[in-house]
C-alpha cells in the first residue's frame, strides 16, 4: 500500500508530462496513486470495463458522474425505485440548474422508448432497487439507450460484479459503493465508477480531480482485501436471505415482503435473466404501519439497527426516516417504500440465530 501524496521528479518535463493525462506517472494522490489504480484495474476487470475511476464514497463516484455529463436543460430518465442519495443529488440539480428529471418504471424497453425526447442524455438504473428489490429490464433499456445516443448509468451496488455485470447488457458505466458488498466489513467508505468506454472516463476523470472526490489509499487497500472473499460471501448472503425471506412470507405479522428469489415479487422472472442471485437485502412491512416497523428494528438482538448494508453482519434500517428521508409522500410513493417498511440487509451469521431474533422482536408488531 503506498501512502504518500506526492511522488519526487528528477526533470520538470517530466512532471509535466506526468499530469497531462490519467495514465501518466503519479505526481499527487489526488490525481492518482498506486494503490488506488490497482483497485481501479481489478474493478475495471471485475465489471468487464475499459477503465474504472475510485472516489471516496459510492456517492462521490456518483455525483462526479453526473456533474461530469449533464448541462443545464438536459433530459434524464431514472428509475422510480431509486436510492434516496441519488435522487437528492437529481433533485438539487433539478433545482439549480434546471435538469429536467423524469420516472420511469423500469419495466420495459417500449416504456423508454416512448420517454426519449432530444435532450435526453442519461438513463439511470440500479440492479438491484434499494429497498423493493425491483430488477428493470436491463437489456431492453439498455439496449434502447445505447441506440438513442444515450448514456446509461447501473448501480450495482446491491448485486455486485458475483451478481451481475450491467456492461454485458449494454450498460456505459457501472457505479458502485464499494463501503457495501465489496469491502464486506463495515470498516471501509469508498466508491467506484467502471466505464465501458475509455474516452468516457476520461471526461468523468477530469471532473472528479476538480472536486477531490478522490478514494484514499487505505480505503482502497481495504477494498482490494474485501474483494478476495467477495464470491464466499455473497453465497452466503444470498442463501440466508433466502432462509429469511420464506419464513418471513408466512408469518401471520408480515403484511408483505420484498425479496426478488420469491415467486410472488413482481420481478421475480427479470430477476432469474440478469442475476445468478438474488441478493440480500429483505425487505419487508409488518402489520401496524410506521410504528410498527420501527419497533421491530428496536426490539432485535443480534441484528443491528444502522444505516448502509454489505457487511457480515445484518443491519436493519426503517427506510421512510433514514435512507429515503428525502423523499416526500408522492415521492415514497412512486418509489415503492411504505411508511412501515422494514430493509434488512442479511448478513452471514447462522440462518436460525436470525430467525429467532426477528420471530422475537415480530410478534408485539
Amino acid at each position: 500500500m503506498v501512502r504518500s501524496s506526492a511522488f519526487a521528479y528528477d526533470s520538470a518535463d517530466a512532471l509535466a508530462a506526468a499530469m497531462a493525462t490519467p495514465d501518466g506517472d503519479f505526481v499527487y494522490s489526488r490525481r492518482g496513486n498506486p494503490t488506488v489504480r490497482t483497485l481501479e484495474r481489478v474493478m475495471a476487470g471485475l465489471e468487464g470495463g475499459a477503465r474504472a475511476l475510485a472516489a471516496a464514497s459510492g456517492m462521490g463516484a456518483i455525483s462526479s458522474t453526473l456533474l461530469a455529463l449533464l448541462r443545464p436543460g438536459d433530459h434524464v430518465l431514472v428509475q422510480s425505485c431509486l436510492y434516496g442519495g441519488t435522487y437528492a443529488v437529481l433533485s438539487d440539480l433539478a433545482e439549480r440548474f434546471g435538469i429536467e428529471v423524469e420516472r420511469i418504471s423500469g419495466d420495459g424497453a417500449g416504456e423508454l422508448s416512448a420517454r426519449l425526447r432530444p435532450a435526453t442524455r442519461l438513463l439511470l438504473l440500479e440492479t438491484l432497487a434499494n429497498p423493493t428489490g425491483e430488477v428493470p429490464d436491463l437489456s431492453g433499456l439498455l439496449g434502447v439507450a445505447r441506440r438513442a445516443g444515450v448514456v446509461s448509468l447501473v448501480d450495482n451496488s446491491l448485486a455486485s460484479p458475483a451478481l451481475c455485470r450491467p456492461i454485458e447488457f449494454g450498460a456505459d458505466i457501472v457505479v458502485h459503493s464499494t463501503t457495501k458488498y465489496l469491502g464486506g466489513h463495515s470498516d471501509v467508505i469508498g466508491g467506484v465508477a467502471v466505464f465501458a468506454d475509455a474516452e468516457l472516463y476520461e471526461q468523468v476523470w477530469r471532473r472528479a480531480v476538480e472536486l477531490g472526490a478522490t478514494a484514499d489509499p487505505f480505503a482502497a487497500w481495504l477494498t482490494l482485501r474485501g474483494i478476495q472473499t467477495l464470491p464466499l460471501r455473497m453465497r452466503q448472503h444470498c442463501r440466508n436471505a433466502a432462509f429469511l425471506a420464506a419464513r418471513l412470507e408466512l408469518h401471520p405479522a408480515v403484511k408483505q415482503v420484498y425479496w426478488p428469489g420469491l415467486a410472488t415479487h413482481p420481478s421475480h422472472e427479470r430477476a432469474r435473466r440478469f442475476l445468478s442471485g438474488f441478493g440480500a437485502m429483505v425487505s419487508f412491512e409488518p402489520a401496524g404501519g410506521r410504528d410498527a416497523g420501527r419497533a421491530f428494528a428496536e426490539r432485535l438482538r443480534i441484528a443491528q439497527l444502522a444505516l448502509s448494508l454489505g457487511g457480515v453482519e445484518t443491519l436493519v434500517t426503517h427506510p421512510a426516516s433514514t435512507s429515503h428521508r428525502e423523499l416526500d409522500d408522492r415521492a415514497l410513493q412512486a418509489a415503492g417504500v411504505s411508511a412501515g417498511m422494514v430493509r434488512m440487509a442479511v448478513g452471514i451469521e447462522h440462518p436460525e440465530d436470525l430467525w429467532n431474533d426477528i420471530e422475537q422482536a415480530l410478534p408485539s408488531a
